[in-house]
């Protein structure tokens, strides 16, 4: 059994990735709405990988036989100034997400809970990804903001495309 203060901390986490999910939605719709089919995919495909997140938490929680309590979250920001504000918030999300994911990993350690910082580790490896993606994807948007077909080649040929991660944690329904 995990620990309570963890699975309450985890349960927390749930809402904070559907959250993550439900923004990537918005920052894809924005993009599609502009006619950039490669950034708005990229951002389509960072939602669902979001919701994996949350649903192998779930699944924690499940295995370790805890409450799972999927809690309700705030609206995505929806309306941007330009094409760089989706990604400066997604980045700014991800370093969020990277700390909240640190706190668990503490919890875990004050609370002796083994497996439970053991399941965590693989949210580390993901996180220090997901920033250097969202740096590289703030740079590029940054440097050719005025020339969107230039975003739009380097998210076809640099971004996504990664296979499934064998060491991933087992997601809830999957």
């Amino acid at each position: 059994m995990a620990a309570p203060r963890f699975t309450d901390q985890l349960n927390t986490q749930i809402g904070n990735e559907f959250a993550a999910h439900n923004q990537y939605l918005a920052c894809a719709v924005y993009y599609d709405a502009l006619t950039m089919p490669r950034l708005a995919g990229f951002f389509y495909g960072q939602a669902l990988e979001e919701r994996q997140h949350a649903m192998m938490m779930v699944q924690y929680l499940l295995d370790t036989d805890a409450d799972v309590e999927i809690p309700g979250v705030e609206a995505p920001t929806a309306t941007f100034d330009d094409i760089t504000a989706p990604i400066a918030l997604a980045l700014a999300q991800e370093k969020k997400v990277t700390e909240q994911i640190y706190g668990l990993l503490r919890i875990a350690r004050e609370e002796n809970d083994y497996a439970s910082e053991q399941f965590m580790q693989w949210f580390i490896k993901e996180q220090v990804e997901e920033v250097a993606t969202m740096n590289d994807l703030l740079a590029v948007v940054t440097r050719s903001k005025a020339d969107i077909n230039a975003i739009e080649d380097w998210v076809a040929r640099e971004a996504g495309g990664e296979s499934a991660d064998a060491t991933a944690p087992p997601a809830a329904g999957a």
